[in-house]
């Protein structure tokens, strides 16, 4: 089973990304949150991953840090929550997040994942709320929600920006650190041109 993963990063792509080690490309299923904070290919960076196995094929996810994989595995224990959903969730909440929200009771919170129901919600609110405790919050990197569930002006600066050429993920990220700096009520303009510059900075180093 493969459990970590160093190489080359290929390509940043949505949902995915692919790592080159020792001339393997690995195909590695992530979060909006993880892809964000990977560095530009051809950049060297490292993954944690966990290894799902199927009848008929083999899928790696990957984490940027390790709170993020640990909630992975708890939310894929819940019925109902397989891998690709658990990864919806984390891209739209923090590990920071979901303790607040689970611990909180907070069920509309839970809903702003993708593919997660009031129904869903309420059931990972009851299977968690015992174990949200032990969990580990996300020292690392931390972006804001908006970065990874665009809505509104943000959504429109994406498109602009994904239009412009760049991959989705690492638009995603400038926006969540633009947003960060200047709060959600950044007009469009404002928020792209400093988008840009977050990207320009990036790749100048």
């Amino acid at each position: 089973m493969i459990a970590q993963l160093t190489g080359h990063i290929e390509a940043l792509e949505d949902g995915r990304c692919i790592v080159d080690v020792a001339g393997v490309g690995y195909l590695v299923h992530a979060s909006s949150r993880t892809l964000a904070a990977l560095p530009q290919p051809p950049a060297i960076a490292k993954l944690l991953v966990e290894t799902h196995v199927r009848e008929d094929a083999i899928q790696l996810f990957g984490f940027f840090e390790t709170a993020e994989r640990d909630w992975f595995r708890l939310l894929t224990t819940v019925q109902g929550v397989g891998p690709r959903l658990a990864l919806s969730i984390l891209s739209a909440l923090s590990p920071r997040d979901l303790i607040g929200a689970i611990a909180g009771r907070e069920q509309a919170s839970l809903t702003r994942a993708a593919g997660v129901g009031a129904r869903l919600a309420a059931r990972l609110l009851t299977e968690l709320k015992d174990k949200v405790s032990a969990m580990p919050s996300s020292p690392g990197v931390s972006l804001p929600t908006v970065a990874y569930q665009p809505r509104g002006t943000a959504e429109d600066a994406l498109s602009a920006l994904v239009n412009l050429g760049y991959r989705r993920p690492e638009a995603q990220g400038a926006i969540g650190r633009v947003l960060e700096r200047l709060g959600e009520g950044a007009a469009l303009d404002a928020l792209i041109r400093e988008a840009l510059r977050e990207l320009s900075s990036r790749t100048a180093t």
